[in-house]
């Protein structure tokens, strides 16, 4: 059967779906081209936000009418938190918790045995949350240069804005020796860059009686041509230990991702955030003390029950004086069964914009100075792809050449996406050069 995928949301669902996808190629079905209807939609959804469950609402009606004889089978964590919601939606045939999304493939060779396409009714399966246990290792594989390591999943942390506990469950991984196993595999397939992925990646080894130290070094230690990022990971879990191993590592990146969420020591207690601004200011800066030219990612939520204008000028003061190289703003949206709900003073919408609009400006800013700090310094780019368009920074022999209409582009150890004119030869490899 001709299957088209279609993920939302983060890193950890597009390992998923990459899973699932090259099960199904195994069995003997192929994936739909971009023009190509499909005999099967499958639709693997967010939602972290009430724009995310907008977006999934929208992609789900898009692919009935571009498909109207299509199976369309949705899941991932709108499923698991709305089913009924999705059953209702015309032209869905199946609603999938996220336990139940790796039963996937045979279903699909259910639905292929039985010649039957669309359902007179709607089939729904969500396991409550707290029954799941089983842990699912995924690495994608649909990318030629880089990957996405499901390493853990679930959260054990119950954030009072975040729903994610409700749809991905405690938290839980496979074994290093597991996890090693997959990386080993990913390289031995030509695989030069692996992120490591899931819910709360610090919190790895909680269920195997391991840690997240430890897995890193293991991971050090393998052969290969390779290099290795850390998706976001939580400020209390970012020991000195991880930041000190990182930066005399042979494998792994000088990129960090921190959720911050707010620079206001009384929202992160509203927010039962795991830390204050104090611990967070000491991660940034040791990370700086031992790698000045780290690249650092941060999360900030705004707009919160209970963010007065008084708490978001204690949030805007500490994020601009951060020495970070990047903020990922976003906008808080009520989220049905979360303690924030109950926090009386609530941000109009209107001003919850004109906040995230302020410290996308100061993002803006800080991206700026930092990739102008590093302009001629020599890097190490691994590329990547063609793209098309023109480069805000690029190479010596780029320079050279501006102008030319086809292009590829990668990035650098510490996250900084470079052009150059393109060269099929140097694509899925690493090469020093001058920004």
């Amino acid at each position: 059967m001709t299957i088209s995928f279609h993920t939302l949301g983060c890193k950890l669902n597009f390992a998923e779906s990459s899973a699932i996808g090259k099960e199904l190629i195994s069995r003997g079905h192929q994936r739909a081209t971009q023009n190509q209807s499909a005999d099967v939609c499958v639709v693997n959804t967010c939602s972290v936000t009430d724009a995310a469950d907008h977006k999934g609402r929208q992609l789900i009606n898009r692919l009935r009418r571009e498909n109207p004889n299509a199976t369309i089978i949705v899941t991932g964590c709108y499923a698991q938190l709305k089913p009924q919601e999705i059953a209702q939606i015309t032209g869905v045939d199946y609603v999938l918790g996220n336990d139940e999304k790796f039963q996937i493939p045979q279903i699909i060779d259910q639905i292929e045995s039985d010649h039957l396409l669309k359902r007179q009714d709607t089939f729904v399966k969500t396991s409550p949350i707290r029954e799941i246990n089983a842990f699912h290792p995924c690495i994608s594989s649909t990318d030629r240069t880089r990957c996405f390591l499901k390493i853990q999943d679930g959260c054990n942390y119950f954030c009072t804005y975040c729903t994610i506990p409700m749809a991905r469950g405690k938290s839980r991984n496979a074994t290093i020796a597991d996890t090693v196993a997959l990386a080993q595999q990913a390289i031995n397939n030509g695989m030069k860059e692996i992120v490591l992925t899931g819910v709360n990646i610090g919190d790895f080894g909680r269920s195997t009686k391991e840690s997240f130290y430890d897995l890193i070094k293991a991971l050090d230690q393998l052969e290969g041509e390779v290099r290795y990022r850390i998706s976001s990971i939580e400020p209390n879990l970012l020991s000195d230990e991880i930041i000190d191993f990182v930066a005399h590592s042979r494998h792994f990146a000088p990129h960090f991702h921190i959720p911050l969420q707010s620079g206001s020591d009384t929202i992160l207690k509203i927010m039962k955030r795991h830390y204050d601004t104090a611990l967070f200011q000491e991660r940034i800066d040791h990370i700086k003390s031992v790698m000045p030219k780290a690249f650092i990612g941060v999360d900030v939520m705004v707009g919160l029950r209970g963010e007065t204008p008084e708490l978001f000028e204690e949030c805007r003061a500490f994020v601009s004086q951060l020495n970070v190289s990047q903020l990922h703003v976003f906008t808080y949206s009520e989220r049905a069964n979360t303690r924030m709900l109950d926090i009386d003073y609530i941000v109009p919408a209107k001003e919850r914009k004109r906040r995230s609009d302020i410290l996308h400006e100061i993002s803006a800013q800080k991206l700026a100075a930092f990739y102008a700090e590093h302009k001629g310094e020599p890097a190490i780019v691994l590329w990547e792809g063609r793209v098309k368009g023109t480069a805000k920074v690029g190479t010596e022999e780029f320079d050279k050449q501006e102008g030319s209409k086809s292009l590829m582009s990668g990035f650098t150890e510490n996250y900084i996406k470079l052009t150059a004119p393109y060269d099929k030869t140097k694509i899925n490899t690493f090469e020093r050069v001058k920004i």
